[in-house]
Parts: structure tokens; C-alpha cells; sequence
């Protein structure tokens, strides 16, 4: 198992938005996750900047790389792209974290 750290950023002012709408995550999507290998995913906010720290644990990167390519993701972007950083696709605007220390 693999362990990913990554950080996006929130718009001013839509964290409960976000929020919401990850507590009502699409039953599809969390397929999705699962079979591209994810899980133990966790989203943490810090509010005084707006940047949203994700940790997820994969089975492999080149299973986790292809869910960016299903339909329920792109979905996913479409509909969070209005209260985030995203790129052209809609993807979020990521950047990986380098992990420095972890204790089972």
C-alpha cells in the first residue's frame, strides 16, 4: 500500500460548501475509488488559508492514474469546479506532498 499526501485550494468562503458536498459524496464515486485501488481517504481544511490537505492510500500509482480518466470522475471535477482551484479539464489544481514521517 502506497501512501499520498496532496494539497488544492479552496475558493474564499465554500468550505462548507465543500464539506457538504464530499458528506454526500456520489455512491458511484466511491466505487470509483475503490476499484482504482484508493482508500483511507481524508481531506483536512486549514481554514486560515483555504488549502485542503488530502491523504489517500493506494495500491498502485498506475492504477490510481487511470481513475482520473473515468466518466464519474470528470462528472466529479465538473461539479466541484465552481468552489476550487482547477485547471483547464476541471481538474483540481494539486500538488503532490513529499512525505517526511509516518509511525503505525
Amino acid at each position: 500500500m502506497l501512501r499520498k499526501g496532496f494539497k488544492m485550494h479552496l475558493y474564499p468562503g465554500m468550505a462548507q460548501e465543500y464539506e457538504m458536498r464530499h458528506n454526500m459524496l456520489w455512491p458511484e464515486m466511491k466505487e470509483m475509488i475503490h476499484e482504482h485501488g484508493g482508500k483511507n481517504y481524508s481531506i483536512f481544511l486549514d481554514e486560515e488559508t483555504n488549502v485542503l490537505y488530502g491523504y489517500l492510500e493506494i495500491e498502485s500509482e498506475e492504477k490510481w492514474s487511470k481513475s482520473a480518466d473515468t466518466s464519474i470522475n470528470r462528472k466529479w471535477w465538473d461539479y466541484m469546479a465552481d468552489i476550487m482551484e482547477t485547471n483547464e479539464d476541471n481538474s483540481p489544481v494539486s500538488t503532490d506532498l513529499m512525505p517526511v514521517f509516518h509511525l503505525d
